[in-house]
């Protein structure tokens, strides 16, 4: 595959088509004039948004798609292009004639010399390219009079107070369409910037300053993206905040991860039973946090939570389909319920559910998934749009999961975050010791044994000795658990089964880590990843051996917690299961009240341990997610699980 095999219907989308690899160049790609603003404004928003693909919107990006909706509609007018400039010819808007009968150009001639002028033109929406400049541009307006091409690009803001007229991104992005019109025969001297909100057009000269910046980022950009290496992100910059990537690039998280050093998998935060904190570390950890202050507070760029949520259909019968902006829920050809596509982030279908074509199709082109379900819970399934563009992070994640020394670094993070969150949730739950009861004892031994198991698992050479502590571990774990389940003993557990599972509580975790397995498909999915291929977790047909990577340190807080928020607050009781022959299986009230109680956890917002803010379980999955990419990518020197205090 080489990188002349990717092109750009459509130049001024934003979502534009990442490079095939880092070894191949990009030279022969024509650079769309819209990423070249990105990349002037922010290096690593142009990287990000050209060569990985990535793309969120916000208010700002929604405003500037509305303020364009006119000039983005082409009209219908034809007019022919001036003759091509020679690239001898000078950047004055000269053109060149016909060539003589032997072979020889005849001398330059200006356009305003053609002796049928052409009339004045308004055209809109219009797409030109200048290979030689290697870049190319959809214009919002172009104004032609005559050769006399004006190129008026469309601004959602108001006009800025600068004595240059309009800050340097939007500048060089006009110069650039300049450039372009020059290649194709326009005498191109000046650009118009229009801004919305003010109502305001400004001039902006083509002046030799102003081509030359333009060529050199024209250059630098396609440096960077030849280099295959994200740019640093901006130190503590006040572009930040109004970026729509802010939650993709997670600027101020990865300065923090990086002035913090991360050299050891221990990330010293297991410390004494009544005196954890933050700032703790074991004695063999290499992570030495920042004086507070030295260490800059990471601001919460990123919304707490999604304000989409998961729309689960379970009973038979039940179809889903379509309706203007809204999803419409029938049973037996009846509506029961409907919900706006702007609130759903995902359909979870279980057992036969239809689901309409045209419902299928603006579920795909929005980016919203539909996840298939077995009847009884079983995750086999996902229906999406075409795959995530970042090419780059699975041909890296692929390298990496050939590699058993940089898998098992990974897997050891893994790890050792499902060990040490296993043994918080017993240390918040068990009675500490001043308590009288006989637990006590064993409180102390469970949280000595798991502590010395996360400092084992740090210091494994072979991915077979860490599955095997990781084995000993969940059974420690599970046999202090089981203490901490109320009832008359319909939910006594004795250790883990599954497959089927063989009691209440193992039907609970079954149905919650497939839960939590779908989401984190759908997490890693969306940043870039291949579900498929994991670092710890052995490939294997449909099964999405990297989400059940990441979902080892989230069992315990989001399952596991789940799992005793239900008994212990009797949401579910016996009569919520079925046995047959052996097998434990919830009803359909048991998962419905086991799906709320899911949900409920996932929107839960909890202090970030290493960055501080508070955000929801399901928006730190996203983050882990992304953090696992930076380190795939090798931004980031160690992966930090996420570890709660």
């Amino acid at each position: 595959m080489t990188s002349a095999m990717f092109k750009f219907p459509n130049p001024s989308s934003r979502r534009a088509i990442p490079m095939s690899s880092r070894s191949e160049s990009v030279d022969d790609t024509l650079l769309p004039v819209r990423m070249l603003n990105e990349f002037t404004y922010c290096p690593r928003l142009g990287y990000l948004e050209w060569v990985q693909g990535e793309w969120a919107e916000n208010i700002e990006t929604l405003e500037g798609t509305f303020g364009h909706r006119n000039v983005d509609q082409p009209d219908r007018k034809s007019f022919d292009a001036p003759e091509k400039v020679d690239e001898g010819a000078s950047d004055k808007g000269q053109v060149t004639s016909e060539a003589d009968q032997d072979g020889n150009p005849s001398s330059p001639q200006l356009s305003s010399l053609n002796p049928q002028p052409l009339p004045s033109i308004h055209a809109r929406s219009l797409t030109l390219s200048a290979p030689a400049e290697g870049i190319l541009a959809k214009l919002d307006l172009l104004e032609l009079d005559g050769t006399s091409a004006t190129p008026v690009d469309y601004k959602r803001g108001k006009l800025p107070d600068v004595p240059e007229g309009a800050y340097e991104p939007e500048r060089v992005q006009l110069c650039a369409q300049g450039l372009i019109l020059r290649a194709n025969g326009f005498d191109a001297r000046e650009g118009i910037l229009y801004f919305i909100e003010s109502r305001r057009r400004v001039v902006i000269p083509f002046t030799d300053e102003l081509i030359a910046r333009t060529r050199q980022l024209v250059i630098q950009f396609r440096q960077t993206a030849n280099a295959g290496r994200l740019p640093p992100p901006l130190e503590d910059s006040p572009k930040c905040p109004r970026c729509s990537l802010v939650g993709i690039c997670l600027p101020d998280e990865t300065n923090l991860l990086l002035r913090m050093g991360q050299r050891g998998s221990d990330k010293g935060q297991v410390a004494s039973d009544k005196e954890e904190t933050l700032n703790e570390t074991t004695s063999d950890s290499s992570l030495e946090p920042l004086p507070p202050d030295t260490s800059p507070p990471v601001r919460r760029l990123l919304a707490t939570r999604h304000d989409a949520l998961p729309l689960y259909l379970q009973d038979y019968g039940l179809s889903l389909g379509k309706s203007g902006e809204r999803m419409v829920v029938k049973k037996k050809g009846e509506e029961i319920k409907t919900v706006a596509i702007k609130d759903i982030s995902q359909v979870c279908l279980y057992g036969n559910i239809n689901v309409t074509e045209p419902a299928v199709r603006d579920l795909a082109t929005r980016g919203i998934p539909i996840c298939h379900f077995s009847f009884g819970g079983w995750f086999y399934a996902v229906t999406t749009g075409l795959v995530h563009k970042n090419v780059e992070l699975r041909i890296r994640q692929f390298e990496v999961a050939a590699q058993p020394a940089p898998s098992l670094e990974l897997a050891r993070q893994f790890i050792i975050g499902k060990i040490k969150n296993c043994r918080t949730l017993l240390r918040r739950h068990l009675p500490d010791e001043g308590s009288t009861s006989p637990a006590t004892t064993l409180r102390d031994k469970l949280l000595w044994q798991l502590h010395e198991y996360a400092h084992k698992a740090a210091n494994v050479t072979s991915a077979e000795s860490l599955l095997g502590i990781e084995g000993t571990a969940a059974r420690v774990y599970f046999s202090g658990l089981k203490q901490l389940l109320k009832g008359d003993g319909s939910f006594d557990i004795d250790g883990r089964n599954r497959r089927p599972p063989r009691d209440p509580i193992n039907a609970l975790l079954s149905f919650l880590y497939s839960l939590l397995t779908k989401d984190l498909t759908i997490t890693l999915q969306a940043v870039g990843f291949d579900p498929l291929l994991g670092f710890l977790h052995q490939p294997r047909y449909g099964k999405p051996a990297l989400a059940l990577d990441l979902a080892e340190e989230f069992r315990p807080l989001i399952a596991d917690s789940t799992v005793l928020s239900l008994v212990n607050n009797r949401e579910v009781q016996a009569h919520d299961f079925l046995c047959r022959a052996g097998a434990v299986a919830l009803t359909d009230a048991g998962r419905r009240a086991v799906m709320a109680a899911y949900e409920r956890r996932m929107q839960t917002e909890i202090t970030h341990p290493i960055f501080g803010y508070k955000i929801s379980y399901r928006r730190v999955l996203e983050v882990q997610a992304r953090l696992l990419a930076r380190t795939v990518l090798g931004e980031l020197p160690e992966y930090p699980s996420f570890q709660t205090r």
